[in-house]
């Protein structure tokens, strides 16, 4: 030891092979020659973790510590890095390989090791010459090496299609992580972003406005736009594993923020509960709303709600039910707001009061065709409770979904989600104007949907309004 370091007392033996397991068990990722077991216990950590349970939870169901657990999700990316099947006998396990190698070390020949283990003789043959450790200069069988060996032997290193194809990268990042236009085709910035930490999730107020296609949407829309070349190809499967799994593909991690939910690893979604308030009469809740609004095929049925910001800052959104368009209310707070103090049953100053509402969403909806605004169904929100006035100016009659059920406003839930990326919540939404909230819409209106079999909203928008042209000259004719 050097001049001034403290000689360490040696561990007693029995502490220094339960430390050494402990560190095997650790950090199993790094360590070349992790035992079988180690690898049927992250099978059965990757099958909990399937079922829907945290990370402790599972790491505790397969007895490690919750650290390890949460270091296998995380350098996984949240997926699974082996097969969750149990090798079949047709290999050989760390058990067969164990004993192999205590038989070898009391010099028995190939064929008696293979009747030992039940195994062919030129299995065992091939096993002691092909794993055999080989660092001192000479063959000696180790089980542990030689289980570390098969395992490297087993993979099939492939090159990553997005790696291999640099069209198809640029293809895939343009619409995953692509500017937000205006239809004029300038860019909006949005809000201004820090660097990209590698943490879980940026900060909302941090989330970059992009172009945000789902991997799916990203992988059906290529079979759209190139019918005929087969090497833009791609499942969304492997656009998920280029963003999710360090060095995978050519994507960049930092690119996960451009996915609608910001996760850097897949968990479990907590599921919002809506809170409906407000009240209704009989004659306008859902049952009474007419049936061919249920099946989407005549359009011109829509559903609408909110999204909250801080501030008492809103957002009204209408999505019409046969081809998904989204429409967007700008809500601005009255004038006086922030100037004088807050009056209980005062006039409402935040935007979203039931007079200002019905004026914003009158402005919305009557710029487009009567055929196109029959109905508006609603959540129990007391911010439509002028529905009655609203109805008269428009000729859109208003229907509200029973209490508890944000499922029976589904296209409208969903919208709502998609747009959390670019309005998150807890932030304020009155610093965006109404030219921004329209480049949001027309940014949303041009995604491809799997409902629509990988169409744009705006697409199928346009159709129908071809549609109510033809319409009105033949019945002019």
């Amino acid at each position: 030891m050097g001049r001034g370091r403290k000689q360490m007392p040696e561990a007693p033996a029995g502490a220094r092979r339960q430390w050494a397991a402990d560190r095997a068990m650790r950090a199993p990722m790094r360590s070349p020659g992790r035992p079988e077991p180690s690898r049927a216990v992250q099978r059965e950590f990757w099958r909990l973790i399937a079922t829907g349970i945290t990370t402790v939870e599972a790491s505790a169901g397969v007895g490690v510590s919750w650290p390890v657990g949460a270091r296998w999700f995380r350098h996984a990316g949240g997926m699974p890095p082996l097969s969750l099947a149990d090798p079949t006998s047709r290999y050989l396990s760390f058990a067969e390989r164990e004993e192999i190698a205590l038989l070898n070390a009391q010099r028995m020949g190939v064929r008696e090791i293979a009747r030992a283990i039940g195994r062919d003789p030129g299995t065992v043959s091939r096993e002691l010459r092909r794993n055999a450790a080989t660092r001192g200069g000479k063959p000696v069988y180790r089980a542990v090496v030689a289980q570390w060996k098969a395992q490297q032997a087993a993979k099939r290193p492939k090159t990553a299609k997005l790696v291999g194809n640099e069209r198809l990268c640029e293809y895939v990042q343009d619409r995953l992580a692509g500017n937000v236009r205006r239809s004029d085709g300038t860019i909006v910035p949005g809000p201004q972003t820090r660097p990209w930490k590698g943490l879980n999730k940026p900060h909302r107020q941090d989330r970059r406005w992009s172009t945000a296609w789902s991997p799916e949407q990203i992988s059906h829309r290529l079979e759209v736009d190139f019918p005929d070349d087969e090497s833009m190809r791609i499942s969304h499967e492997a656009i998920y594993q280029s963003l999710f799994i360090e060095g995978r593909g050519a994507l960049k991690r930092e690119l996960v923020a451009c996915l609608r939910t910001g996760r850097a690893l897949r968990e479990p979604r907590a599921r919002s509960r809506n809170k409906p308030q407000g009240h209704v009469t009989a004659d306008v809740v859902l049952r009474e709303r007419p049936a061919e609004a249920d099946d989407r095929a005549i359009p011109g049925h829509w559903e609408g709600d909110l999204i909250i910001g801080t501030g008492r800052s809103a957002i009204g959104t209408l999505v019409e039910r046969s081809s998904r368009s989204t429409l967007l209310v700008h809500l601005p707070r009255g004038k006086g707001w922030g100037e004088k103090p807050y009056v209980k049953n005062g006039p409402s100053l935040g935007g979203y009061g039931a007079v200002a509402m019905n004026i914003a969403l009158t402005a919305s909806i009557t710029t487009l065709p009567q055929q196109l605004r029959k109905t508006l169904t609603w959540d129990r929100g007391k911010e439509l409770s002028g529905h009655a006035q609203f109805a008269l100016e428009t000729g859109t009659r208003v229907f509200f979904a029973d209490p508890h059920s944000p499922w029976q406003r589904p296209s409208n839930e969903n919208t709502n989600g998609l747009l959390r990326q670019y309005f998150p919540k807890g932030t304020d939404l009155s610093r965006w104007s109404a030219e921004d909230l329209e480049a949001v819409a027309h940014a949303l209106n041009n995604r491809p949907r799997k409902i629509l079999d990988w169409k744009t909203p705006a697409e199928v928008f346009e159709e129908q309004l071809r549609s109510l042209q033809q319409a009105g000259v033949a019945s002019t004719s």
